[in-house]
């Protein structure tokens, strides 16, 4: 399976590690602590934007309000809280990785790479106007589409270090032993890439992303966004994911696989 489901597979795989770190491969990937957080919810509110309306900034503004503050206990940010309750929201000029986790979905309704581009800004800049955070959800999305499209990894390597100037040539062992919690995308989008890049298949990018021990379900969800275009998520562990949304994310999830991932 591909799609968007390597997003949220990534973010429940990741979920019992964000405050029980880890820096070992070596972890189960499901547990009775293992369910969707901020990322899957917020993937899911993007995604239904794309169905509803993907030209609208006040459906996409809706969507992400709404369904924050239908799971107002999912794990946001200090500053997205503020924002999802403001009645008028501007942008607060974030430059987190909640712009990347939730980005997947724009790289699969995308017809074309500048329509991705342009789907992942909008994405972004409703909240995540600072610029490290606008290039993390593009960058992220870029990559995405590119492995859909059939490129290589040494072409979305090449391509995301030129363009957003990450350093994706460090390894995973060099990284690991000092990575630690961070939100900055310029400083966790990169090592999402490289957990794929080093991978073998989607699994192991997801557990490449929980060992560096550090925000590991938007590690994860990030990772595995890209992954799952370039592999194909195992039955097994998608299934485990769908399993553990709710009826209504569940909805939502279906709709988009209506819409945009039946050939």
């Amino acid at each position: 399976m591909k799609g968007i489901i390597g997003a949220i597979a990534g973010d429940i795989i990741g979920s019992p590690y964000e405050s029980n770190r880890i820096k070992t491969k070596d972890f189960r990937l499901f547990s009775n602590y293992s369910g969707f957080t901020d990322d899957t919810v917020l993937t899911l509110a993007i995604a239904n934007w794309l169905v509803e309306d993907k030209t609208s900034k006040d459906v996409l503004i809706r969507n992400l309000k709404s369904f924050a503050n239908k799971y107002s206990h999912a794990g946001y940010g200090r500053s997205f809280i503020h924002w999802m309750k403001s009645e008028n929201p501007d942008p607060y000029g974030s430059w987190s990785n909640g712009s990347a986790m939730r980005v997947s979905p724009c790289a699969w309704v995308a017809e074309s790479f500048e329509e991705a581009h342009e789907l992942a800004y909008a994405s972004a800049a409703v909240t995540h106007n600072h610029p490290d955070g606008v290039n993390g959800a593009i960058a992220t999305c870029e990559a995405i589409y590119l492995a859909r499209v059939g490129a290589s990894k040494d072409e979305i390597k090449e391509h995301i270090e030129v363009r957003y100037d990450y350093d994706l040539s460090r390894r995973l062992d060099e990284i690991r032993p000092v990575y630690s919690f961070e939100l900055k995308c310029s400083k966790s989008v990169p090592e999402a890439i490289i957990c794929f890049l080093e991978a073998d298949d989607y699994e192991d990018t997801v557990r490449n992303a929980v060992s560096l021990g550090g925000d590991a379900d938007t590690q994860a969800a990030i990772a595995g966004s890209i992954a799952s275009a370039y592999y194909d998520v195992p039955e097994r562990i998608s299934r485990e994911a769908i399993n553990r949304l709710d009826n209504n994310l569940l909805n939502v999830f279906n709709r988009f696989e209506e819409k945009y991932m039946k050939i």
